[in-house]
Order: C-alpha cells, then structure tokens, then sequence
C-alpha cells in the first residue's frame, strides 16, 4: 500500500470518527432548534445568515488561495516560502476582516430596509442575529491561514477533535434556547457566533505551538512578488466565489421574496440535511485535496489526475449510498425527523440531494485546475454558471412557476453544464483524457447508481410506510451497492488496497485480544 494512500487512509478515518458523532448531534440540534424557534423565526436566521454569507465572499476566495499555495510550497519543500505565504496570507486577511466587516455593516441598513421580508415585530431581533454573525465572519476571516496551515501538514486528527467540540457546543445552544426565557431568535444567534470565537482561538493556539511556519514576523518574510502572485489568484476565487455565495444565497433572498420566510425554513432544512449527506464527500475531500496539491507541486501530474479521479469517483459513492435510501423515503425520514414538516421541505430536501450527487461527479477536477494555476479562463465560464440560477430563478418566479423551480434551474447551470466545464478545463491544462474519465469515473457510478435505485424503489413500492420499509429499503440498497461497487467500481489495485486493509484490522485485532 503506497505512503499516500496510508495517508489518504489514516486522516479519512480521523475525520469519519469524527462525523460519526457530529452528524447526529448537528441532525438533533436542528430539530430542537426548529421546534424551539418555530418555522417563521428558523427562516429568519436562514435568511439573515444567508445575507452574511452573501457578503463574507472573499474569505473563500483567500482561503482557497492560500491552502493551495501553502500545500504546493509543502509538495516542494520549500520552508521559508511557506514562512512568507502565512505571513502574507496573515496580513491580507487582517484587512479583508475589517473591509468585510464594515460593508457587511453598511448592507445591513439596506437589507433591513426593503430587501428582506421579515415580520415588523421580528425586525429587532433579525436585526441582533445580524451584528452576531458580521463578529463572528471577522474573526472566522482571520482564521484562514491557520486554517490553511493544518490542510498543508493533513492534520486531520486535529479537524475531528475540534469539529466534535463545535457540535457538542452547538447543542448546548439549542438546549440553551429550548429552556431559555428570553426571545430565542436573540438567544440562539448570539451564542452561535460566540462558537467560531472558541473553536478558531484554539486552532491559532495549536499552529503556533506545532508548525513552524506559523510565525508572525511580517517585516522579516513579507515579500511583494508572492503577495501579487497570490492576490492574482486569489482575484480570480473571487469572482468565481462571488457569484457562487451571491447565487446560492441570493436564491434565499429570491425565494423569501416572493414566497415568505416559511419557504425558507423548507429551504433550510434541505440545506441541514443535505450537508450531512455531503458531509461523507467532503470529509475524503478534505484529507485528499492537500494531496492533489502537493502532487502538482512535486512535479507529479500524473498522480495529481489519479487521485483526483478517484477522489471524484469516491465521493459520489459515498453520497449516493446514503442519498439513494434517503430520498426514496424522505417523507417518512421527515416526518421522525421534524414531527412539523414545513411545506414543500420534502421536495426540495430530495431536489438539493440531487443537486448534490449530480456534482460529485466533477468535484474533485475543480481542485486539479485550482493546483495547476491558471484559473483564469475557467474563472470567467465558472462565475457566468454560477450566477445564471439566479436570474432564471426570479424569472421563473415572475411567471408564477412553482418554488422547485429554483432548483431546476441550480442543477441544469450548477451541476450539469458546470461539470461539463470543469472536465473540458481539466482536460486542456491539466491533460486529462475525457475516456479515461467517463472510463474511471462516470459509467460505473452511473451503473451503480441505476440497480441501486431500482431495488430501493420496488421494495418501497412493495410495502407500507413505516420503519420495517425504511430498514428494508436501507438493507436492500446497501446489499446492491456493495455488491455493484465492488464488481463495476472498484479496480484490480483498489480491491487490493481494500484487501490489505482489512488483513491489517484483523491482524490487529488478533493481536488485541492475544496479547492486551
């Protein structure tokens, strides 16, 4: 088994450990906030988190930029550079918290006068949540290169501890709201922007503590050159991110808009549950995105597209096996889950899943264009695609049309045309073979995805709802997953990689109960 693929192993299992705890803490921490605050309050931090999140669009272009210059310069080994991109990053973040902050300050008398359609006796508390979160993105801003510091040296042994803390103390504020005397609405979005305050200090207190590149010396490691490298890189993530976070949160402002806040709260429990689905995706992708960059940086592209391909290729699996069930019996998921499900809740939440497996497909080649460098072409299509929804989606609310056509027109311009683009750039920078993708990548997940849909939806058409359906349809799709994934998916030298795997958890285990 190669060095990278114990790597790849090793932080996937951390981060798992991890989201085997947090997904079901985070899941019951949204009903009690939903039941706490209601349908009308829960839309109301929906929508006005959403507008931060609006504004808070260039830390992810930054952040992007410098996690992919600090893991390049990791791949070359290269120390002292390392030293200058943190204290660079560290200063350009410095800066952008205070801008960010003051416009999120001055869009905050524009959204409480005309753009948001809040209730007049909730406008005080809307307004309380607001300044909340413009705290909490500064500080969440300021974090990035410390952020960007752990992706570099794949710490993910820290991520899980540390992602466990947040989610406990995010359910002492949900327990916090259910017992509390004071308006809820209040209560919940001053303590959840307290959490990015506790878990962010923590992580800047461990990456000077343990990597020496965290040094603040800007007068010693500043340089002009990788300042504009960077900022030129980061100017392009910007433009893509604006109109990523513009569109996907301008769509909440869209749907408030014309159909009120309990829309809204549909809308916000499609994203909850959808982000625990995607949550098994983007734990694999946060231990195998450092190692994309790092190949790129050592001169390997050829192992750079593999694992790419293959992070593509897992991803999807690991979110259709647990979408597949889960929408086919969302009704009835709902219904345990929440007891008062808002209107249109169920569609949507099956809409956003699709949505999110249609992407999987691609999302890893994103990452390789991004470790390449040359971003620019691949920017300008991008950030067209990404504010596209937008406009049709007003348009399609202007004629009348139902709410879910949001989500036709997010998929059609996000996950289809904008997969198309991805595999076109990938394939004339990075030399990626459109064969060997739809080869690897595409026809056996879509196979997979074919039977293991078909056994779910005749055993739900076979039988009552219930619980005894709900196990039957999981048992039943796991059983064909497994059985297709490992027949159609999986190739010689993954099988074998899986083999020794679990030679070495027996071995283990054997070891444990002789000798402990």
């Amino acid at each position: 088994m190669s060095s990278t693929a114990n790597r790849v192993i090793k932080n996937t299992g951390y981060l798992y450990a991890k989201m085997g705890i947090t997904v079901f803490v985070s899941l019951y921490t949204t009903r009690l906030i939903l039941n706490s605050l209601g349908a009308s309050d829960f839309g109301i931090f929906n929508i006005v988190g959403g507008a931060i999140a609006m504004l808070g669009f260039l830390n992810a272009a930054m952040a992007s930029a410098t996690q992919r210059f600090m893991s390049y310069s990791e791949g070359e080994g290269d120390k002292e550079k390392q030293k200058s991109i943190f204290n660079v990053s560290l200063i350009l973040h410095l800066g952008i918290s205070l801008v960010v902050g003051i416009v999120l300050f001055i869009a905050g008398y524009f959204f409480f006068n005309g753009i948001l359609n809040i209730p007049a006796d909730r406008i005080f508390a809307a307004k309380v949540v607001y300044g909340s979160l413009i705290v909490s993105t500064m500080f969440t801003v300021m974090t990035v290169p410390y952020d960007a510091a752990m992706n570099a040296h794949e710490n993910m042994k820290y991520y899980a501890v540390v992602g466990i803390l947040e989610s406990f103390l995010k359910l002492a504020v949900a327990f916090a709201c259910v017992y509390t005397t004071f308006d809820k609405l209040i209560v919940y979005g001053s303590l959840m922007a307290c959490i990015p305050l506790i878990t962010l200090t923590i992580m800047r207190i461990y990456c000077h503590r343990h990597y020496e590149e965290c040094i603040i010396a800007p007068r010693i490691y500043w340089k002009k050159d990788l300042m504009k490298e960077m900022g030129t890189f980061a100017g392009w993530n910007f433009i893509v991110s604006i109109s990523n976070v513009l569109t996907q949160n301008g769509l909440s402002v869209v749907l408030n808009s014309f159909w009120g806040t309990t829309l809204n709260a549909a809308q916000g429990v499609g994203n909850q549950l959808c982000g625990q689905l995607q949550t098994f995706s983007n734990t694999m992708l946060k231990a195998v995105n450092p190692v994309i960059a790092k190949s790129e940086g050592q001169n390997n592209r050829n192992l750079m597209l593999q694992v790419s391909l293959k992070s593509c290729k897992f991803s999807y699996l690991l979110v259709i096996f647990f979408s597949i069930p889960a929408s086919i019996e969302m009704p009835y998921i709902m219904k345990v889950w929440l007891h008062n499900v808002p209107e249109w809740a169920v569609l949507f939440c099956q809409l956003q899943i699709l949505r999110t497996i249609i992407e999987q497909l691609t999302i890893s080649l994103g990452n390789a264009i991004a470790a390449h460098g040359l971003i620019k072409s691949y920017s300008k299509v991008s950030s067209l695609l990404n504010i596209l929804p937008l406009f049709l989606t007003w348009l399609f609310f202007k004629l009348d049309f139902a709410p879910y056509w949001m989500y036709i027109a997010w998929i059609s311009c996000w996950s289809i045309i904008g997969g198309v683009v991805k595999l076109y750039y990938c394939n004339k920078l990075c030399g990626l073979s459109y064969k060997e993708f739809f080869t690897a990548v595409f026809s056996p997940c879509l196979i997979i995805t074919i039977l293991t849909s078909l056994i779910g939806i005749i055993v739900c058409q076979l039988m009552n709802e219930g619980l005894l359906r709900l196990l039957l349809v999981c048992i039943g799709t796991s059983m064909t997953f497994v059985f297709m994934g490992w027949k159609v998916a999986l190739t010689a030298e993954e099988k074998l990689v899986i083999m020794k795997l679990l030679d070495k958890i027996k071995f283990k285990k054997r070891y444990e109960k002789n000798y402990l």
